[in-house]
Order: C-alpha cells, then structure tokens, then sequence
C-alpha cells in the first residue's frame, strides 16, 4: 500500500480556503446564487476550477469545450484569464443556463461563449461531424451513465496533447463502498475502468472536490 493522501478535516479545508483559493468576486457570487437552487450542488467546486484556471493559462487555451455548464461558473472564470479564447458551452437546463447567460453578460463574456442548448449526446455528434480536433481544453461534467460515450466524441474534439478534465470521478467516495450499486455509482466506476486502460492517453485523478481526472491525448 503506497502513502495515503493526506485527509482534509473542516479546519485543514478552512485553511486551504484561505490560503489557496483566489475565486474571483462575481464567480463567488454566482456560487452562492447556484447553492440556493434546487439542483444547486451540482456546481464544480471553486478549488477544481481555479486548477483548471491554471492548467488553461500554462497551455495558453484558445478554444475551450465544455459540456455541462449548468450556471456558467466555470467560463466566468476562464474567460477573462483567457482574453483569446472562445468558448463552446453545453447543456440541457434552459433555467441554469439562463442564470449562465445572464452572468457571461454581466462580465461582458456572452460574445465569446457559445451557448448549445441540447443533450450532450446529440451535441456532441454535430461537432464530431462539425470541426476537426482543435479544442485545447474540454471539461466534462455531464450525466455520468453517458460518460464513456461522451469521453469518445470528445477524443475525437481534443487536440493531440489537449485536455479532458472530468469531474466527480470519486462519487461522494461511493466508486470504493462495496455497497453502492446503483445505476450512477456503476457508470462511474465503468469510465474510471474505461480511462486507466486507455493507452491513448496520460491520466492522473486527482482527489479535489468530488474527484478530478486529468487526461491528455498523446500525440
């Protein structure tokens, strides 16, 4: 058994809040709007998106592709990091992606962020047969039962040695309790399955927020 990640009680997390974390003001805000809705928990957390800040500027990100927005927090974040770089967003929630639209437009983002209302499957196909792998960056954070097949269409959207970074990879921790056996925590556990056997690319999980995997496609 190798060296066990360090556990984060309450305190340890306060700490890494307050000497870590940079969200930015207006994303704080839409954080805290999300939390009041009903779905409201389903918002990436403010550590993994300030990662992924930080891996957009280091690849100097141009086109960015996510698919499950939700409220839009994370492109607020990006977008003004990223001044080049455009954005293809995707979702099937009118109500949540209103609430994106309207905070993109407050930022003064809304004219760089494209804005696809569809299912992800479908969505996914049209730029498959759209565009040729030219997304620098695309976060995954959809319905998990379509995960895998999501993971394929965007293999074919990344650039050789872009990004997919997936969330909730760890499940709540269900992925390792023997008894959680629903449909979500299966579908879960069959992409991680379907990842660390993928020799097309380099992958590391990483246990932030409810669980970041990091994959690069290999050139």
């Amino acid at each position: 058994m190798s060296a066990h990640t360090l556990q984060l009680d309450d305190a340890l997390q306060q700490y890494l809040a307050e000497h870590a974390l940079r969200e930015p003001a207006d994303c704080r805000r839409l954080r805290e709007r999300t939390a009041r809705l009903e779905k409201g928990g389903q918002i990436s957390s403010p550590e993994q998106i300030q990662l992924l800040a930080l891996i957009a500027r280091l690849y100097g990100a141009r086109q960015v592709l996510e698919v499950g927005t939700f409220t839009g927090y994370m492109p607020l974040w990006l977008a003004p990091l990223l001044p080049a770089a455009r954005f293809v967003c995707v979702d099937r929630d009118r109500h949540a992606t209103a609430i994106a639209r309207e905070a993109w437009q407050a930022a003064g983002l809304h004219d760089r962020i494209d804005l696809r209302i569809a299912e992800a499957g479908p969505a996914l196909e049209r730029l498959v047969d759209g565009v040729a792998a030219i997304f620098d960056l695309i976060y995954l954070d959809a319905d998990k039962e379509g995960q895998i097949e999501y993971y394929e269409s965007c293999m074919h959207l990344v650039r050789p040695g872009g990004l997919i970074a997936v969330d909730n990879v760890l499940w709540k921790g269900r992925v390792a309790d023997p008894a959680y056996d629903d449909a979500t925590t299966r579908a879960v556990r069959a992409f991680n399955d379907h990842i660390h056997g993928d020799d097309r690319v380099d992958v590391s999980l990483i246990p932030i927020g409810d669980g970041l995997s990091l994959i690069r496609r290999r050139t």
